[in-house]
């Protein structure tokens, strides 16, 4: 078996090599192991049988309101959970040859991991599906059901759409991941990697109840940094024309802090008024923390610094007059301080990409008109950038609390003491999250994934892809949920094979919808990752 699997490994490595290039690419990979099931597979995809029965079991699953709420009780408790017993049901149906050959183990009741033993004892993949692979989705705002242009929970197929909400936000995942299985399993196929497949069902509020359960259940089965990669969900890829696609797989999060400023000073009437009121000093608290934004900074270790150099290198759009700038920047420190203030003028979400962004959302105080307020907060919101900054605003709010005379407490902590009342600190929402761990843009796991993506997106009829181009990206929103996941592995893609126009509308939204034959490229490329993988070199 060793050298069997030296043997493919060497064929693995055979015309897909490493490259220097700041922009790191590789050749389309396709599998060569498996070359046979994998044309083999092509040929069931093509078929029109195969593609409408897919689209009938995404239909069905859209079917299945599994909504999720902020507000929602224990799952041993509330009912709103029980429809997600319905949707077990559904799978269990549909996939009977998954549940007959794989070991299906239910977390925290309705978390789902499917166990696909391998035959090797080579480190295990596990395909993630806790982000948009969970069944819930957010709930129809009833007043909005009428501009439906299909009833939201109808999962019509229009003959070209599937419509309703989780079409595509993100039951189109889950349904993907268990079609591919399957089909696979239909053609006999047996894995030499074990591959795991979990699902969450709270994705669409907290993550805890799912992906919180599901990690430990993880770590506990198979270890710290038992996996050689996780695939999620997220990413994009946009298409510029002339057969030309650019993939962006997140390769790192942004962290998060919700911090209240909470100000308290003395009440009365409001006829007798000192000269700023609680909420007069919260203003001027707020005025310091806008006045000290943090300050961009793109790092050469940073996935942002990766983007910037593959945009430069192969966008039609990045501005030509910074081309030379970019490259120059990879060595030359001078040239970098030049590209990040320039880049930082470029755009709002290129200044926010490199820094860490700060905005006061929330804001409180006063009860009666002629009342002093006693008390008054803001919320200020913040997404840490990758080089986790320090959190400035001690020092920022410090000359604020002495100038009026209040002692200033931080994160449970005393940092000055006056006598006119408090400007305290805290964490609110228990939301703190540092960055997530950098996924490496190189040999390796990423290159398995890029290769896979050029292969299936340039052999298919869809998309007539001439030359797809790999370029990493940083999230800068909510965070996803593998920030659960870090201990598993240091390999983390968010991404999947879903371009900006097989999407009818957002996602979150009326009319949601996602193209039915991006279902079927979906499957293709989930079955070439698959073969890539299974008898990579990965450890």
């Amino acid at each position: 078996m060793l050298l069997s699997v030296l043997h493919l490994a060497l064929n693995f490595l055979l015309g897909h090599q490493p490259t220097t290039s700041p922009c790191p690419q590789w050749d389309a990979l396709h599998p060569q192991s498996h070359a046979r099931l994998d044309a083999e597979l092509e040929n069931t995809y093509a078929s029109e049988h195969f593609k409408l029965r897919t689209y009938e079991v995404h239909s069905g699953a859209i079917r299945i309101p599994t909504e999720s709420f902020d507000d929602s009780g224990p799952v041993e408790e509330d009912p709103v959970w029980n429809t997600f017993a319905d949707f077990h049901e559904y799978l269990e149906r549909v996939f009977p040859l998954v549940y007959a050959k794989l070991e299906v183990t239910k977390v925290n009741t309705y978390g789902l991991v499917y166990h696909w033993k391998g035959s090797t004892d080579l480190r295990t993949c596990l395909w993630n599906g806790i982000l948009t692979c969970s069944p819930d989705v957010v709930p129809v705002d009833p007043s909005t059901i009428s501009q439906w242009k299909y009833p939201p929970y109808s999962g019509h197929y229009d003959g070209t759409w599937i419509w309703g909400r989780g079409a595509c936000d993100n039951k189109a995942g889950l349904i993907k991941r268990l079609v591919t299985v399957d089909t696979l399993l239909k053609h006999g196929f047996s894995p030499a990697r074990t591959i795991v497949i979990a699902f969450g069902f709270d994705e669409e509020a907290t993550g805890k109840r799912g992906a919180g359960h599901i990690a430990k259940y993880l770590e506990e089965s198979y270890g710290r940094d038992g996996f050689a990669l996780i695939l999620d969900e997220g990413g994009r890829i946009s298409n510029f024309g002339n057969g030309l696609y650019i993939a962006s797989p997140m390769l790192s999060e942004k962290g998060y802090l919700d911090v209240r400023v909470e100000i308290t000073s003395a009440g009365g009437h409001s006829s007798l008024p000192p000269e700023h009121t609680s909420i007069g000093l919260l203003a001027h608290a707020i005025s310091a923390i806008e006045a000290n934004p943090h300050v961009p900074q793109l790092l050469r270790n940073g996935t942002h610094f990766t983007s910037v150099q593959c945009l430069a290198e192969h966008s039609p759009l990045f501005p030509d007059s910074l081309r030379s700038l970019a490259r120059r920047a990879v060595m030359d420190d001078s040239a970098l301080s030049k590209l990040t203030a320039a880049l930082a003028n470029l755009s709002p979400m290129m200044k926010a990409t490199m820094t860490t962004t700060q905005a006061v959302d929330v804001i409180e105080g006063g009860i009666k008109v002629n009342a002093l307020p006693e008390r008054a907060s803001a919320i200020v919101n913040y997404r840490i950038a990758e080089h986790r900054s320090d959190q400035r605003i001690i020092g920022v709010l410090s000359p604020v609390a002495a100038l009026h005379d209040l002692t200033l407490k931080a994160f449970g902590g005393t940092i000055s003491t006056r006598s006119s009342g408090e400007l305290v600190l805290s964490v609110a929402y228990d939301s703190a999250l540092e960055p997530s761990p950098v996924t490496p843009a190189e040999y390796g796991p990423y290159s398995i994934l890029g290769g896979t993506v050029k292969a299936t997106m340039m052999t298919s009829t869809l998309y007539n892809a001439a030359e797809v181009i790999m370029v990493p990206s940083l999230l800068l929103g909510r965070p996803l949920h593998t920030m659960y996941y870090w201990n598993l592995t240091k390999h983390i893609f968010r991404f999947a094979l879903v371009t900006e126009a097989d999407k009818y509308s957002s996602m979150h939204t009326i009319n949601e919808a996602m193209r039915a034959e991006a279902m079927i490229e979906g499957i293709r490329f989930l079955t070439k990752f698959i073969l890539n993988l299974d008898m990579s070199f990965l450890p």
